[in-house]
């Protein structure tokens, strides 16, 4: 590329005012095969409009996440959940992404006790005092995306419930400390797995986060477990989501013969998620949707 072409990024400003420099780093670096390093494909490479789109969708998913602070009780039950998220997310010109979705029937998704994900929203799921949920909701403002989700504890629970609620956070924050410019995408997975083995959990391995901005699922794949320094290269400009999903129990999972949705631990055990959509900047990284 000529270096007074226009960049590839879709900028609109010159290769050489804009990712010229940053090319020239990507291809400084050393790769090692054996450890399955790779560069990023420029197409996962956000430009300034691109992460300012991601951003105003995330002050929307935001606040569905917020408004199920104030719902969230024993007694409501998850079909209430939904058509509150839905509403409040087109009443601000978004689109909920789950709906529809490869079929998914729901706004939302809420995923309650031994529920891994997925979690299809019914009057049926009446929440009870004790139970851990979360809800998970991506949210499309202006052709882009931001996805995030939280747990919510209804009501008291046990000891062992909040402990998993809280320990599964510590793990995404972990992750997310661990998400730096220049270095490999297995480093976070590595910040995951090791915090949720030292306190005596399991990390589901069939499910993991991924890119996001103009489509829902995007490169790269975000594994929760796994080796430092192994994986994709991380760089400024790439969004992605840290989701861990972590099982109280073992890590092995199913998926609801009937709604062909639900995944369920295995073994039956609670499990928790946390997830936010973060953006790799030339320091470190920074939460989008939260």
């Amino acid at each position: 590329m000529n270096r007074n072409d226009p960049c590839w990024c879709g900028s609109g400003k010159k290769y050489k005012k804009c990712h010229a420099d940053f090319d020239e780093r990507i291809a400084s670096v050393r790769y090692d095969v054996l450890k399955g390093q790779v560069r990023p494909p420029r197409r996962i490479i956000n430009n300034e409009a691109d992460i300012e789109g991601v951003r105003r969708a995330a002050v929307v998913n935001d606040g569905v996440l917020d408004l199920m602070d104030t719902l969230v009780a024993p007694g409501v039950d998850t079909e209430t959940l939904d058509r509150a998220a839905h509403d409040y997310i087109t009443e601000r010109g978004g689109i909920p992404a789950c709906l529809g979705f490869e079929g998914f029937p729901k706004s939302i998704c809420t995923s309650i006790n031994d529920v891994v994900c997925h979690g299809i929203p019914s009057k049926k799921d009446v929440l009870k005092e004790g139970d851990i949920v979360n809800v998970d909701t991506t949210t499309i403002l202006g052709g882009y995306y931001a996805d995030a989700s939280r747990m919510y504890l209804v009501g008291k629970v046990s000891a062992a419930a909040e402990r998993l609620v809280r320990v599964t956070k510590e793990i995404m924050e972990r992750g997310i400390a661990a998400a730096r410019p220049w270095h490999f995408l297995g480093d976070v997975s590595a910040a995951c797995g090791d915090w949720a083995h030292e306190n005596g959990y399991s990390v589901v391995t069939a499910l993991g986060g991924h890119g996001v901005g103009k489509d829902f699922h995007m490169e790269p794949f975000v594994a929760h477990v796994g080796e430092a320094g192994t994986g994709m290269l991380m760089v400024p400009g790439m969004i992605f989501t840290v989701e861990p999903m972590i099982n109280a129990g073992g890590y092995d999972v199913t998926v609801d013969a009937k709604d062909g949705w639900t995944v369920r631990t295995k073994d039956h055990t609670l499990s928790a998620q946390w997830e936010k959509t973060i953006l790799i900047t030339e320091t470190g990284a920074e939460v989008l949707s939260s």
